[in-house]
């Protein structure tokens, strides 16, 4: 059966580095990278955080690409912001599938280095925080989140690999 990994946290946690990694581990696996996705649209495009975006589109668009990659027998790593509301519905649409949900966090300050590590371009300087503080006032199951702020990817890999307490169906 076929293994769909959800990576959540804020910006500059490392979802994309642990999520590569683990892409990487498998013989057969892609990576959906939700960013990706959802920047997709030139033509209309607003931020995820504004009124009037395109999420709505977007988790259509994650969904099916999901399903087609696991029908096809690939193991898939998705990343993106995905709140408790969001993991319903992806649960709702994977009934069938090994699912294991991991949310990162780590701390202010770790979290701030890690941002300035990224691509000017990318970096979210305080918004980083911002984000930190919104899932840490989310309504996530205290087994699912995994503090990296004193692991390195290769062991945060590890313990997402080796721990079935982030399994969710």
């Amino acid at each position: 059966m076929q293994n769909l990994y959800v990576i959540t946290g804020p910006a500059g946690v490392g979802k994309s580095t642990v999520s590569q990694k683990i892409a990487e581990l498998k013989k057969k696996s892609v990576l959906v990278e939700g960013d990706d996705i959802y920047h997709q649209v030139i033509g209309g495009y607003i931020p995820a955080w504004k009124e009037g975006n395109h999420l709505q589109t977007f988790w259509k668009v994650c969904i099916n690409t999901i399903r087609v990659y696991l029908e096809d027998g690939f193991d898939v790593v998705f990343n993106y912001i995905v709140t408790p509301e969001n993991l319903e519905f992806i649960k709702s649409n994977f009934k069938e599938y090994n699912i294991k949900f991991i949310v990162l966090l780590v701390d202010e300050n770790t979290l701030l280095l890690r941002d300035k590590m990224r691509p000017e371009n990318f970096q979210m300087r305080e918004r980083c925080i911002t984000l930190l503080n919104s899932f840490k006032s989310k309504n996530y199951d205290i087994k699912n989140i995994l503090n990296t702020t004193d692991l390195s990817i290769d062991e945060t890999v590890r313990i997402i690999e080796n721990n079935n307490k982030f399994i969710i169906c």
